[in-house]
């Protein structure tokens, strides 16, 4: 019986037959080849999120052969994400994404193994999720998480490959300790949430996270290869309706309280949460239109003129959230039909009528509703907004 000598190197298994056909494209290339392709099937890439930016990073990686894809997302299927999240389909709306997401890409390649996390993000599960992968891919849409991935790949050495859109741009980068920035050396805290409005409310052009996904899946294989240069200390910036792309240098902080050289030991923490915001005074759709019927309240819509044109409660007033951020009240004759301007003065005085702020399900009413509290007026907010009241009090209401 031959005896492997001690310390002497196990070779690579042969690709199969059905592996030399699957991915003879790759085996062409000289930066791949069959060694190449080996790294890749004994990969293992950590993807967290599985939406619109992940669509195609999951199909990409796992058409690549990659051998294990780590998917980590807590939310279900909605027929709104579908315009962009060309992982799922119609018949997968109210599962959860990671199993829809699994799914498709069993379908896809047989040789990849999909863990599935139906979970959230959090310190008390980012660095087990990181550990042991290879590449991490942050394709989420919230600033806490993205933090926490910053700061756990710094912990254990692991180069992250982020990407962000909004409307019609984009932009991608990886951060890789010790040889370029972290996300924290650009940004050291966490930036207020509503600077940078979520998909749902600024809107974005369904093929944009495509793009920037692809090209995602694009850094993360070349980081499993060690082929070309990676995407470090440069921020590419993709411009849609230009189509033009463009590249910024960024260089890392000495200074960085994360990944500089005179840096504490990286904490996890969820610092970057921000705080839970004190509950807002709310009204049901129900007594609403009661009171509606009945003039004991005015309805004012907080949401874009875009949203408004599309759908609106005929005879209720308009005054955009931006606006409201901006310093703008409810004037006191009860007449807002456009926008406000800053200056407004906060001499409301609606008399015996309450104030019911409205939106396309409740958030940025809330958020509206603490805004005009700090400024000493007293709003409720509609529970369920607009897609509430067109269910039970108007249903010739369509509100996409």
């Amino acid at each position: 019986m031959d005896v492997e000598a001690p310390g002497e190197p196990v070779a690579p298994a042969p690709l199969r037959p059905e592996q030399l056909e699957r991915y003879a494209r790759h085996l062409s290339l000289a930066q791949v080849g069959p060694a190449g392709q080996r790294r890749l099937l004994d990969a293992r890439v950590l993807v967290v999120g599985a939406g619109g930016l992940a669509a195609p990073v999951l199909q990409y990686l796992a058409a690549a052969g990659v051998g294990t894809i780590t998917v980590v997302d807590d939310d279900r299927v909605e027929l709104s994400n579908l315009q962009r999240q060309v992982v799922h389909g119609t018949a997968d709306v109210g599962s959860a994404k990671v199993d829809s997401a699994a799914r498709a890409i069993a379908a896809l390649n047989p040789d990849v193994r999909v863990v599935a996390v139906p979970e959230r993000i959090a310190a008390s599960n980012v660095v087990a999720l990181c550990a042991d992968q290879d590449v991490v891919v942050d394709a989420t849409d919230n600033f806490a998480t993205r933090f926490l991935l910053n700061d756990a790949c710094v912990l254990l050495g692991l180069p992250l490959v982020w990407a962000a859109i909004s409307q019609f741009d984009g932009q991608l980068t990886v951060w890789s300790p010790g040889e370029g920035p972290c996300l924290r050396c650009l940004f050291p805290v966490a930036p207020d949430p509503s600077a940078a409005p979520s998909c749902a409310v600024a809107g974005v052009l369904g093929v944009l996270p495509g793009m920037l996904g692809a090209a995602q899946a694009v850094e993360a294989l070349k980081l499993v290869l060690g082929a070309g240069q990676p995407l470090i200390g440069r921020l590419a910036v993709f411009d849609a309706l230009a189509f033009q792309w463009s590249q910024l240098p960024i260089a890392a902080d000495p200074r960085c309280a994360v990944c500089g050289p005179d840096a504490e030991p990286v904490v996890i923490r969820d610092d970057t949460q921000p705080d839970e915001p004190a509950p807002v005074p709310l009204i049901g759709v129900v007594e609403a239109a009661a009171s509606w019927a009945a003039g004991g309240i005015r309805l004012i819509d907080v949401r874009t003129a875009a949203e408004r044109e599309e759908a609106a409660v005929e005879g209720s007033e308009w005054l955009a959230l931006d606006d409201i951020r901006a310093g703008a009240v409810p004037p006191e004759s009860g007449s807002v039909s456009g926008s406000v301007s800053a200056s407004v003065s906060a001499s409301v005085g609606s008399g015996d009528r309450t104030l019911v702020l409205m939106c396309r399900s409740g958030a940025r009413s809330a958020e509206a509703v603490r805004l005009l509290a700090d400024r000493g007026i007293e709003a409720r907010s509609l529970d369920g907004g607009i897609l509430a009241w067109s269910a039970a009090v108007d249903p010739s209401l369509q509100v996409g």
